[in-house]
């Protein structure tokens, strides 16, 4: 498993900002996550239209989380 730390923004209200972790099954390195999380966003993105994304890193569930 890794994990997408996403910052998104609130369409409306840009200075709206939260971020929102996604998990998904992953074989890879944290760097290529970073190629890879894009598909992902752009599904989370498309499930919600009120947020835009603005960046994001990944990590491993469990670990501190970071401020991106």
């Amino acid at each position: 498993m890794i994990e997408i730390i996403l910052t998104v923004c609130a369409i409306a209200n840009p200075t709206n900002c939260e971020e929102k972790y996604l998990q998904f099954a992953w074989d890879g390195s944290i760097n290529q996550c970073m190629m890879a999380a894009q598909p992902y966003i752009a599904e989370w993105i498309g499930k919600h239209p009120e947020w835009v994304a603005t960046k994001w890193s990944c990590d491993y569930p469990g670990h501190e989380k970071r401020r991106i």
